[in-house]
């Protein structure tokens, strides 16, 4: 018989950022200690829901886990296929990559004083448990990709603000920018809030 989710982790974790984020809002200290909470969270692969892992063909997928009431944060699964990258994209805002299960490539762009982009030293990769920060303020700009040809992989991004309603930017190799808003690829969430089903949360 399979385990019962431990949709708690994601609650707690939730709930960890929130307090974080009244306490320390300056995004260097949120930063170091929001990458130990996402360390903790990512650190067990016992509590995502099945449906909101699952890849498609075509496409690297964006799950919505949770967005704060206040938009000031937000939580997201992304799903990659075999071999599927994303195109060189910005943020815009703060943000925290954790990977969850595989392992996925991150590779930084910087825009050079002659306008196209160039690579930002080696591609940063990603195993179960290791976490990374990107902001404008320290590097928002990098193309991510799954490290395997034959597997999938999934990282969780938490990120400062609601951001399938931020309007980015995806880049050519020339720096040309392409204006768009990412979105979710789901229209439920998964629901933390049901204690009743939860025997062993605290």
């Amino acid at each position: 018989m399979s385990q019962p989710l431990r949709l708690e982790r994601l609650r707690q974790f939730i709930g960890a950022l929130s307090e974080l984020l009244e306490q320390h809002p300056d995004e260097a200290t949120l930063l170091d200690q929001g990458q130990a909470l996402l360390r903790s969270l990512v650190a067990h692969d016992d509590w995502l829901p099945e449906a909101l892992a699952q890849p498609d063909p075509d496409r690297y997928q964006q799950y919505l886990l949770h967005c704060d009431s206040r938009q000031r944060f937000s939580v997201v699964s992304f799903v990659w296929g075999p071999g599927q990258r994303t195109p060189i994209h910005d943020h815009r805002v703060w943000g925290l990559i954790g990977m969850l299960r595989g392992a996925e490539y991150s590779q930084g762009f910087a825009q050079s004083e002659q306008g196209p982009l160039v690579a930002v030293g080696a591609p940063i990769r990603l195993d179960p448990g290791q976490v990374e920060a990107v902001s404008p303020r320290i590097g928002d700009i990098h193309q991510v990709s799954n490290a395997f040809a034959d597997q999938v992989s999934i990282s969780i991004h938490v990120y400062g603000a609601n951001i399938g309603a931020v309007h980015r930017a995806v880049y050519a190799v020339d720096g040309a920018e392409k204006a768009f808003i990412s979105g979710y690829c789901n229209s439920q969430l998964p629901n933390i809030w049901d204690l009743s089903k939860e025997n062993s949360a605290p």
